[in-house]
Formats: C-alpha cells, sequence, structure tokens
C-alpha cells in the first residue's frame, strides 16, 4: 500500500463514508413541498427544499453524522424563480428554505445520525399539519417504525384549528403555539419532566399517533434509534 493509499483510508475513516439516504415519498392526493433544515453546523441538502406530487418520491443522501429536521408544506405557490408562499409549513424563504424552519404548525421529523446510533423521532410538539411516518430500511426488521398516518386535522379542538381560504382546517396547533404559556410551553416553572405533564391536548395528539411526540417531555415513548439504516419518509 503506498503512502498516498493509506492517506486516503485514513481520511475516509476519518470523516466517516456511511451516509443514510432518506427516501421522501407523498401519498398524499394533492402536491406537497417537503423542506429540510439542518442543525448548526450541518449543510443544507436540496437548498432545504423542493416539489413532490402524488405518488412520486425522492432520495436524499445525507453526508455522515447529519443532524435535523424534515416536515411536508401544503399549499404552496411559487413563481419560476421559486418565490412564493406556503400555507403550512412556510419556510419564508420560497421554494428553498436554505436552512430556515418553518412556521408552526408543522408535523416534523427529526434526526441525529451515527450518534454513535441514530437517534429518529416525529414531532407534534409544534402542531401538526400533515401525516407523516418513518420507515428504517435495510436494518432486517429490528428498528421501529414511526408512524403518524392519522388525519389529526380532521377532529382538532376548535381553538386549535388553522383554516386555509376556503375556511378548510389546514392544521391543528400544539396549545404551546396557541397559547405561550408556561404549563403549555414546558418553560419556567415547568420546565422539567415532574412539573409539566400531559395536557388534554397533547392527549389528542397522543392518541391519533401513539408514537409521536405530544408534548415537551414525552421523550420515553417517543424516541428511537437504529444503527447504519436508511429510512423512507411518507406523507399521508
Amino acid at each position: 500500500m503506498t503512502f498516498l493509499h493509506f492517506s486516503v483510508l485514513l481520511l475516509l475513516s476519518f470523516i466517516g463514508v456511511d451516509a443514510a439516504v432518506f427516501t421522501f415519498e407523498n401519498r398524499c392526493r394533492n402536491t406537497i413541498w417537503p423542506a429540510i433544515q439542518p442543525n448548526g453546523g450541518q449543510p443544507v441538502l436540496m437548498q432545504g427544499g423542493f416539489q413532490l406530487r402524488p405518488q412520486q418520491s425522492r432520495n436524499v443522501t445525507t453526508p455522515a453524522r447529519w443532524a435535523g429536521r424534515l416536515w411536508g408544506r401544503s399549499g404552496c405557490t411559487f413563481n419560476i424563480h421559486g418565490e412564493g408562499t406556503c400555507t403550512t409549513g412556510d419556510c419564508g424563504s420560497g421554494l428553498y428554505c436554505r436552512g430556515a424552519g418553518g412556521e408552526p404548525p408543522a408535523s416534523l421529523a427529526e434526526f441525529t445520525l451515527d450518534s454513535p446510533l441514530d437517534f429518529y423521532d416525529v414531532s407534534l410538539v409544534d402542531g401538526y399539519n400533515l401525516p407523516i411516518s418513518i420507515f428504517p430500511r435495510g436494518d432486517s426488521g429490528v428498528c421501529t417504525s414511526v408512524r403518524c398516518d392519522t388525519d389529526l386535522n380532521l377532529h382538532c379542538p376548535d381553538n386549535l384549528v388553522v383554516r386555509g381560504e376556503n375556511g378548510e382546517t389546514v392544521a391543528c396547533k400544539s396549545a404551546c403555539t396557541a397559547y405561550h404559556t408556561p404549563e403549555y410551553c414546558c418553560t419556567g416553572p415547568f420546565q422539567n419532566p415532574n412539573t409539566c405533564q400531559p395536557t388534554k391536548y397533547s392527549q389528542y395528539f397522543k392518541q391519533g399517533c401513539p408514537t409521536s411526540y405530544s408534548y415537551a417531555f414525552d421523550d420515553q415513548t417517543s424516541t428511537y434509534t437504529c444503527r447504519n439504516s436508511d429510512y423512507l419518509i411518507i406523507f399521508c
């Protein structure tokens, strides 16, 4: 082995060659616009957003140790320059979110890869707009799928409803997003699992999507791990 070959192998072992592939699949009746926000210091994938028509899928390859969140946007209108807005999940940057986050309420898929395991969850802490589920792939079936395929907009409590231009329910706020109070946001004196407990609002989300985060301290039943897997993210 030459010194050059050895140096290349050493570099690859240091930076990591394993990468996860996220397959986004749209099973909704309407076009959606997936969005991707990396954690601080992580690269932006696909410029942060793209279009996905019904029954269409798209692969996105992540670098090793990537971490961030994914969500779907609905009711978007963009011009040929990618300028425009979305009814739900809008990131304020047009088609390409370029690292910006989405406006709540939005159903989130969250990932921290190779740390040293992959950690992942579906979070409704910021509310709900679209069904979203995570299915690990290539793991021999040993890793847990996280399904949130219930339409929580159908019976969203009236005081949490977000309505579209035609009066239809397009999203369901979390109580924190709706009221901004410490007991619902788990802040101030409620900033620990002993004082911040499930509410009737978070329980609505939990009943519809039992494997999802429903409030800030719901991690014991809602965070999952896997190793060296790719992931299928299904909307609806």
